[in-house]
């Protein structure tokens, strides 16, 4: 018999909580073959079993079980109803809910073929799974894509249960209500707490004109065919902190107990606002990639995070981070560094002034402000100030952004 524990999917994953079981207490199921749907603190992923046999289910949909946990066990065939108090697939104060009703169980994912609906690779193998037609559902994800909620609703899983409403104050009490936090809101403050009472931060600020790159930006979104993205403005920021972080390994590395280290790869990571915190979306190899790419990587990782559809790798990993508030219309940001990484850069709106060229005439230009943040530990202001130039005056002759 082999048990199957709550894995650690992410590196600060505490516990996770049963989405959906992909096979049937009893089922016949396969070293490889997912098994399990978890949610952790940043994304729902499937998990596969470890080895060959009738599955055993010991945590229930909707339990929450910290990592390490025994959730489910892979051996001998199941026993009837006679079998021990300990195998049944509710786990709380004897409580057994009722079996799941059969479905059929199929391992791996089908390819997408063409004319097929538009859907997620989740919520692709919950269908196979559950024998449900795409082509029957109607998406509610970014741009009608199918999600893994969709499948589920169409097949009649119950989701997890919500929490329950909170009792109405007495009438001589003040009026407020309490609102739990989410587990990705918690892992966020705990983390922000951690950054902010651990890290010694400080800030070195510039200002860019901006005027260049909105050109070449506009001359791309004239040239991209038609559905293809236009690199945003964020997308030329990323470029260009990706193609100087090389020549500023200190800025690209990571503090580690005793030391620090210094990373082989350029992965910028995108802060993204999903519905209940923030979560960061890694662009892997983003030194190396076109400003097409980053731009397709960039929409395609932010939509999954805010779906709640990102894989582990999508969200991890990140060497640097760009955040952007500028499209609230915030001039600048100063933002709280990511542990481990040694620096995050804070950028605002591209704003309209009037300033004086070279010749001292009187000039529209747009000025827009970066903000680095660094860990003391590693960099020091000089270090900070010399990489912010670079990323300054690769962003105001932009030329090698397009290559």
């Amino acid at each position: 018999m082999t048990d199957i524990q709550m894995p650690r999917l992410t590196d600060q994953m505490e516990e996770g909580t049963i989405v959906a079981w992909l096979a049937q207490d009893g089922a016949q199921v396969t070293a490889g073959q997912e098994i399990v749907e978890i949610e952790t603190d940043k994304a729902t992923v499937a998990h596969a079993s470890e080895a060959d046999g009738a599955l055993q289910i010991l945590a229930a949909v909707g339990e929450t079980v910290a990592v390490g946990e025994v959730i489910a066990r892979v051996g001998a065939a199941v026993a009837g109803p006679g079998r021990e108090q300990a195998d049944v697939p509710a786990r709380s104060n004897g409580h057994v809910e009722p079996e799941p009703s059969p479905v059929p169980v199929i391992a791996g994912q089908a390819p997408r073929q063409d004319g097929e609906p538009r859907a997620t690779p989740l919520a692709r193998r919950v269908a196979l799974v559950h024998g449900i037609d795409l082509a029957t559902l109607r998406g509610t994800g970014p741009r009608n894509r199918i999600t893994k909620t969709d499948v589920l609703a169409a097949s009649g899983v119950p989701a997890p249960p919500a929490p329950p409403e909170p009792a109405p104050p007495p009438r001589d009490a003040p009026a407020h209500q309490v609102v739990p936090l989410t587990r990705l809101q918690q892992v966020v403050a705990r983390r922000m707490l951690e950054a902010t009472t651990t890290v010694p931060h400080f800030q070195v600020q510039t200002e860019v004109e901006i005027d260049a790159a909105l050109e070449l930006r506009q001359a791309l979104k004239d040239a991209a065919a038609d559905g293809a993205p236009a690199p945003s403005v964020n997308d030329l920021i990323v470029k260009a902190c990706a193609l100087r972080l090389p020549e500023h390994p200190l800025v690209n590395g990571s503090f580690v107990e005793g030391g620090y280290e210094l990373h082989e790869h350029v992965h910028v990571g995108v802060a993204v606002a999903a519905q209940d915190g923030l979560l960061v979306a890694t662009i892997r190899d983003a030194d190396v990639k076109s400003l097409g790419s980053i731009a397709r990587d960039s929409r395609r990782l932010a939509a999954l995070a805010r779906s709640g559809d990102a894989a582990p790798q999508d969200l991890t990993g990140a060497t640097f981070t760009v955040s952007n508030l500028g499209m609230f219309g915030m001039t600048a940001i100063t933002a709280v560094i990511n542990p481990p990484q040694a620096a995050i850069l804070g950028v605002g709106a591209a704003r309209p002034t009037l300033t004086r060229s070279a010749d001292g005439e009187v000039v529209d230009r747009h000025l827009l402000t970066l903000t680095l943040s660094g860990d003391h530990r590693i960099l020091n202001g000089a270090d900070g100030a010399r990489f912010l130039l670079d990323v300054k005056q690769t962003l105001e002759a932009p030329m090698r952004l397009a290559l």
